[in-house]
């Protein structure tokens, strides 16, 4: 109920900065942990962004997910967790454990110290990734019944990092949950209006495709849902009893292609959008290009391959209703544009 007090870990990130906006939207108190207290004034800038002065509604904990210390501070008479915060770099990382420790191990110690705590219900985000990867080809839609192979040929470092962290959560509440419920969002591409110069890697592909930084479309095929829809299913998870025990995939409707992308933005977004190439990229041309760039070389695996998520199951349990694949792209590069994220922003801000 509104007054509660809420963590949401990572309130850095973009999910997380959305998801602290609509809590004290809907009138909890907030705790967020960031790694270092000096980047308050960007959370609480971002929250202002969005039409929010929190004041003394929101406070910070600093908290590593790779220590125990400040995890105890952080969940101290909280009724609801929010577990956000995971690595997701635009670099590749030089070895997978990078990601994978940090995901995996962060994600049971928030679960500890929530359990310790008498935390009611903890929201984890997990990913799309989690499902849909290391399986053979298929034409049906992917779903919360479907598990990412981790062995597979086509999982990545991250993919990994959060199938892992997953399993590991849920095997946690089975094994030493203990009162402890537990919830997951799995959210494919996250796009949607960003807040400040911190935003998800997925949010790169619009600046890139705005800034004209890309020659053209590769054939790679994924999910878009907004940011505000994935903020709201979080905290619907939060106290919805029929989220309890459960995972929701999170995404606006069918996948779409990169081409796709450049489209809307061509469309809707007019002379912002006239450095957008809309050419799509023969295949041959991105299996060169990997030969020089480790960056391309992570994309081989998924040229050409559709793919296809269902949100049937969130909108059925928890009555949810996100925004269309274009209004969440079209909500992002306007963002950007407003912060001055682009090229010609800059310039026009000049």
């Amino acid at each position: 109920m509104a007054g509660e007090l809420v963590l949401v870990t990572g309130g850095t990130g973009f999910i997380g900065a959305h998801c602290i906006l609509q809590l004290l939207q809907g009138g909890y108190a907030v705790r967020t942990t960031v790694r270092n207290l000096a980047r308050e004034s960007e959370v609480r800038a971002m929250v202002r962004e969005g039409g929010v002065e929190a004041g003394d509604r929101l406070t910070f904990v600093a908290a590593d997910l790779m220590s125990d210390a400040g995890w105890a501070e952080a969940v101290a008479g909280c009724a609801y967790v929010l577990h956000v915060a995971s690595p997701f770099p635009p670099a590749i990382p030089k070895h997978e454990d990078d990601l994978i420790i940090p995901a995996r191990e962060g994600a049971l110690r928030v679960l500890r110290a929530a359990r310790d705590a008498g935390v009611k219900r903890v929201v984890l985000t997990s990913s799309f990734a989690a499902i849909g990867y290391g399986q053979k080809p298929r034409g049906r839609p992917f779903n919360e019944e479907d598990w990412t192979d981790p062995n597979g040929d086509d999982v990545r470092a991250y993919v990994k990092s959060k199938t892992l962290a997953e399993r590991a959560a849920w095997d946690f509440i089975t094994a030493a949950g203990g009162a402890l419920e537990l919830s997951t969002v799995l959210p494919v591409g996250v796009f949607g209006p960003v807040l400040g110069p911190d935003y998800s890697t997925s949010i790169l592909l619009v600046q890139r495709l705005m800034d004209g930084a890309m020659p053209g479309c590769p054939r790679l095929y994924f999910g878009a849902v907004d940011v505000r829809d994935v903020a709201s299913m979080h905290i619907t998870c939060m106290t919805h009893p029929g989220a309890k025990g459960e995972r929701f995939l999170a995404t606006a409707g069918d996948f779409l292609s990169i081409q796709e992308i450049a489209r809307i933005l061509k469309r809707r977004l007019g002379s912002a959008a006239k450095r957008v190439p809309t050419m799509q990229i023969p295949d041959f041309m991105v299996r060169m290009a990997a030969k020089r760039d480790e960056a391309v070389a992570q994309i081989l695996p998924e040229l050409g391959k559709r793919k296809n998520g269902s949100n049937e199951k969130a909108r059925r349990v928890l009555g949810w209703q996100p925004r269309s694949n274009e209004e969440c792209i079209v909500a992002t590069a306007e963002s950007m544009i407003k912060l001055g994220l682009l090229k010609d922003s800059k310039k026009n801000a000049a």
